[in-house]
């Protein structure tokens, strides 16, 4: 059942990509009549971008090479680039649909880029590239977020608390050891009392984070309360067990639907991925279930990766609430369609008593790009006061 389900899937993804990058490529062909010497290279260099992703995937699967991440690397790339190409030619259609009706674009016939379409594709092209490079700039230079919050609570043994939070790093062929040596050094230099890695921590296959010995850098995270994490989406896509077992070898304590204390009446839990039922067959324990053997008086600060169960959260008086997942659309706009999708996309919001902090990321997914929102290394200092 659940293969069937993932060929379901990868046919509808495949079919959508299809038909994505065909509308894009037979529109950009119509620039490129007979006989223009560019043509051929614009047929070639768009099936090699399109097809690229897919086959380093493939390639991936069965044999780790530079040939594989070359096509990983130009196929993420692409990525990006196919939606920006895809808006583009959407808003020249627009314009060619407007026309139709009502015909204006006669008086522009003296345009040179009307005139010789092919220097309005080149020009689209050149500012995508130009886009997309500024995206990759960003998505590698990730921020530190601060966040305060006051907990109205008297806690004897120590009056604040600090938290390195991070999600969605994707360690993998893009997120390699560059970008991770970076990552943890940005979070050990914060000194939080506390790590906890809200899930995503590997971009689906292992295979390339054992490859590049990513677990090795991973191992440097150091905090006096620990490092822990949950399990994303992600990691259940390329195999929970085998993930679990590579993190907590390199020193992330996973928490798999349980809680621990920390000091006095302050607890940390973590919750499986929604995605668990799907892939593995079983269903997560409810947040009442984790939380039945702790003191109503506690305090939790609680991991769940997908920010879909805010409000049962709520409903359990849960005090923190970290999520990750949503990257917050990542590429421009598509922020407006996850901002649609979940209850919140990204930041700080309060619901009843819970606090709920949902990050759009420290690492990217496909591709290493972002654009209109940047990477984040989140830190939260919680302040414990008597009521």
């Amino acid at each position: 059942m659940r293969i069937l389900q993932f060929v379901i899937f990868f046919s509808i993804v495949l079919t959508v990509y299809s038909l994505v990058n065909y509308y894009i490529f037979s529109r950009g062909l119509r620039a490129f009549p007979s006989g223009n010497p560019l043509r051929i290279w614009y047929i070639v260099g768009f099936i090699l971008l399109a097809s690229s992703f897919i086959l380093g995937r493939i390639l991936e699967k069965v044999y780790l090479s530079h040939l594989s991440d070359l096509f990983t690397w130009a196929g993420s790339f692409w990525l990006a680039a196919m939606l920006y190409f895809f808006l583009a030619v959407v808003l020249i259609d627009l314009f060619r649909l407007v026309d139709y009706f009502i015909p204006y674009l006669h008086n522009f016939k003296d345009v040179i880029l009307i005139s010789k379409p092919y220097l309005l594709t080149i020009l689209i092209a050149s500012g995508v590239f130009l886009l997309v490079l500024a995206g990759h700039l960003n998505a590698i230079s990730p921020t530190i977020r601060k966040v305060n919050i006051v907990v109205e609570k008297k806690v004897t043994e120590r009056e604040s608390l600090r938290i390195a939070m991070v999600s969605d790093i994707h360690l993998g062929t893009i997120v390699g050891k560059n970008r991770i040596a970076g990552i943890v050094d940005k979070i050990n230099q914060l000194q939080a009392d506390i790590i906890l890695l809200a899930g995503d921590m590997v971009d689906e296959d292992l295979a390339p984070v054992i490859n590049q010995d990513l677990g090795k850098t991973l191992a440097k995270l150091k905090a006096p309360l620990g490092v822990y994490g949950v399990t994303g989406n992600h990691e259940y896509i390329g195999g929970a067990k085998q993930a679990v077992g590579y993190l907590e070898k390199h020193g992330i304590k996973i928490l798999s639907d349980t809680a621990i204390r920390l000091f006095d009446q302050v607890y940390v839990a973590g919750r499986e991925d929604f995605e668990s039922r799907r892939f593995e067959g079983f269903a997560r324990k409810s947040v009442n279930d984790i939380l039945t053997m702790l003191p109503n008086t506690g305090f939790v600060i609680m991991m769940d990766h997908q920010p879909i169960a805010i409000n049962e959260a709520a409903q359990s008086n849960v005090g923190l609430l970290l999520c990750g997942h949503t990257h917050h659309g990542q590429l421009w706009p598509l922020n407006y369609l996850t901002g649609k999708i979940f209850q919140l996309s990204h930041g700080l919001k309060r619901f009843g008593n819970t606090w709920v902090y949902v990050s759009n990321g420290v690492g990217s997914w496909g591709p290493p790009v972002r654009i209109g929102n940047r990477p984040e290394i989140v830190e939260i200092t919680l302040s414990f006061q008597a009521r």
